[in-house]
């Protein structure tokens, strides 16, 4: 027949077949390995995106006026160059007796740009002005027993109002309080006054004064410049000036490392107190 070209059509109809069915296979296999390489790609551009949106959200919470490393450090090197108080001085260095030295320094340094050369050299006094000094070994009776022997005879002999013979000065009304207790040893019979500010008016005190004869008077600075100003204390018996120099406070201060105590110290120096001394009338005891 002429459509016999001597192949055997069945056999090419069944190699079709299979090749169609080979094609249908692969086609299904070849989309299942795109999509899940597209999935990829989508999760990773996704968390890109939202890594972005946080760090640029903590930007925005981050506050504007953060403190630098270096800022900090230069702060922390400022606390650490704090200038030292009285307190950490006087608490690192060791407790030193007075001598008449340390008045006549603190006099010189005061009235250094106060004064000319030859009314500072007026100021200075004599080793024969000052009492014996403690030593840091006394009590205040102790130590007025050494200064003072012959107190009793001294007591007998004062008979002169508004005025005293021992005059004592401390920096409060707390320490004056405690100065006076404990001169019960060494008083004997003498009258001692308080001459301070607290809860006690400067009339009252000269009255007390006016009133009858007193031997001591335990008082600040400040309160006996006053008296002495209004002339409700004289200075006319006065022989013993005893200074509280070595005593210190809570905060270790002594009594002329306060200044408002200081000054009025000085003042009362300047009243009559040096000329008294210079005339040896007076004698400077440093407690």
């Amino acid at each position: 027949m002429g459509d016999d070209l001597g192949d055997e059509w069945w056999k090419n109809e069944e190699g079709s077949e299979a090749e169609e069915e080979t094609d249908q296979d692969k086609q299904p296999t070849e989309k299942t390995k795109t999509k899940p390489e597209k999935r990829k790609k989508i999760t990773e551009k996704m968390i890109k995106a939202k890594k972005k949106k946080n760090n640029e959200q903590q930007e925005r919470i981050i506050p504007p006026n953060t403190k630098t490393e270096d800022e900090t450090s230069a702060k922390s090197k400022k606390k650490r160059k704090k200038k030292k108080t009285i307190t950490d001085v006087l608490a690192t260095s060791e407790a030193k007796p007075a001598c008449p030295a340390d008045l006549q320094s603190m006099l010189s340094q005061y009235f250094s740009d106060k004064r000319s050369v030859i009314e500072q050299e007026e100021l200075k006094l004599q080793n024969s002005c000052f009492l014996s000094c403690n030593d840091l070994t006394h009590s205040l009776s102790s130590y007025l027993k050494q200064a003072c022997p012959k107190w009793a005879k001294i007591q007998r002999q004062h008979t002169e109002k508004s005025s005293v013979v021992l005059l004592i000065v401390c920096s409060s009304a707390l320490r004056a309080i405690e100065l006076i207790k404990q001169l019960t040893t060494f008083k004997g019979e003498a009258k001692a006054l308080k001459l301070f500010a607290k809860h006690i008016k400067i009339e009252e005190q000269v009255k007390l004064l006016q009133k009858s004869v007193t031997h001591i008077g335990v008082g600040t600075p400040g309160r006996v410049s006053a008296l002495i100003e209004r002339e409700g204390l004289s200075l006319r018996a006065l022989k013993y000036l005893i200074l509280d120099w070595n005593w210190r406070d809570q905060k270790l201060r002594r009594m002329v490392d306060v200044p408002e105590v200081k000054l009025d110290l000085i003042k009362l120096l300047e009243s009559g107190i040096l000329n008294g001394c210079k005339e040896d009338k007076v004698k400077i005891g440093l407690f």
